[in-house]
């Protein structure tokens, strides 16, 4: 009888440090790929370019392997103690790292029944992260972008998206990423397309004085020079009728998902102290209006957010809860609660209460007035997705603001070199 031998594997990219691998570990007996779920790879580092039913296609036309199966975490041990493999064969590069706390419960796991962990010698001249960097492989096409953003809420429990008010701008975030804790990488997962940002940056006012139609057109940039998911900012949709081409032209650009708040007439920002003049559209007129969105789109994967600004006009959070309910039950997959109070309460009794409706879905917070809010909190209270929806226009503005007035007082640039990216840094902007 041969041996049972287990390898774990992302595989977005096969390369041959794989096939080294997996040639190996066909040596030492029938060979079990747990290809790991999207979910599992986003604990530590980017969303793969395809999804887990692609690469398990990749893996099953291999020859050296018998079977597949998910394995869903970064934690080997339910599928070590299901199989009871006689081997376990990983490249010795998780001796350091994010995945050295797996390799030690491996260790620990596989000697109740005396396996043996095998350990070839990593390739360093290549890896997946590497050919992604050097071919700039990513999901361009339009319709895998579209998708990015439901499967992230799919694979993370936790989902970042930031403003981003030109190319420039998207192509910094695109880019922008620190190490985390226990070397997990963290960045923003995606563009928030602002109606306020686009407003401003064409110096207009922000009451949809600039068409959504200019907007999506203008999307184009953004488009080209990205690949993260983007969240378009729609106000209120428009009128009725308008909605099915409003949907197709978003999905057209890979847009990711639309958000549409529950106001009418004139607009006038959420984030104004006097409501009094907004005017909130009736649950059964604006459920309708989610209705034929939902239906409108060519594309599974496309995103309805029902915004709600019940807290922001003063109706309540019973009122924002029977919101919710209705627009959920028409076809919204995920709810923006909006607030403009500088404590995030009244968005948590929300989130408490909408968590326990049968018709909840994915909530999404946008704390630029409660901004002390750390993102832990808005975790712990039901929260997936938070937007930053404004502090890089605000930042831009307050950067070209000290500029200008340095080299107005100076009478030259030298004084404001400091506060600037160099020459250097903007020239090989890519």
């Amino acid at each position: 009888m041969k041996k049972k031998v287990y390898v774990a594997l992302s595989a977005d990219i096969l390369h041959e440090g794989h096939i080294n691998i997996l040639k190996k570990a066909s040596k030492l007996g029938k060979v079990t790929v747990g290809l790991l779920t999207d979910k599992a790879i986003a604990e530590y580092k980017k969303l793969p370019v395809l999804n887990f039913n692609q690469r398990k296609q990749v893996i099953k036309s291999l020859k050296f392997v018998n079977y597949i199966i998910p394995q869903d975490t970064m934690d080997y041990r339910p599928n070590l103690l299901k199989l009871r493999p006689d081997y376990v064969v990983h490249g010795d590069d998780w001796k350091k790292g994010v995945l050295k706390k797996s390799r030690e419960q491996v260790l620990k796991t596989i000697k109740k029944w005396s396996g043996k962990l095998i350990e070839p010698k990593y390739t360093k001249t290549i890896s997946s992260s590497l050919i992604k960097q050097r071919l700039k492989i990513l999901p361009d096409i339009r319709d895998n972008r579209v998708a990015i953003l439901n499967r992230l809420l799919q694979a993370k429990k936790f989902i970042r998206i930031i403003e981003s008010h030109s190319a420039l701008v998207g192509n910094i975030i695109e880019n922008l990423r620190i190490n985390g804790k226990m070397n997990t990488v963290e960045e923003f997962d995606g563009f928030w397309s602002s109606s306020l940002a686009e407003s401003l940056i064409r110096g207009k006012p922000d009451n949809e004085s600039v068409s959504l139609e200019t907007r999506i057109t203008a999307l184009s940039d953004l488009a080209d020079t990205t690949f993260k998911p983007i969240i378009f900012d729609a106000d209120n949709g428009g009128r009725l009728e308008h909605i099915p081409y409003l949907i197709s032209s978003l999905e057209r650009q890979g847009v990711s998902a639309v958000v549409m708040e529950d106001k009418i007439g004139l607009k006038r920002n959420s984030l104004f102290a006097d409501q009094s003049k907004t005017k909130q559209d009736s649950i059964q007129n604006f459920s309708k209006k989610i209705k034929i969105a939902s239906e409108a789109k060519r594309y599974k994967d496309f995103l309805i957010v029902a915004r709600i600004e019940s807290l922001i006009i003063g109706t309540g959070v019973n009122d924002a809860l029977k919101r919710a309910i209705s627009y959920s039950r028409n076809g919204a997959d995920l709810i923006l609660i909006h607030s403009k109070d500088k404590t995030p309460h009244k968005i948590f009794k929300f989130a408490k209460m909408f968590k326990k409706s049968k018709y909840f879905k994915p909530l999404i917070a946008v704390p630029s007035s409660y901004s002390k809010t750390h993102e832990k909190d808005l975790k712990k209270n039901n929260i997936q997705v938070v937007i930053y929806a404004n502090q890089l226009l605000r930042s831009s503005h307050l950067s070209i603001t000290k500029t200008a007035l340095s080299i107005l007082k100076n009478k030259r640039s030298f004084e404001a070199e400091k506060n600037i990216s160099s020459v250097n840094e903007i020239i090989n902007l890519k």
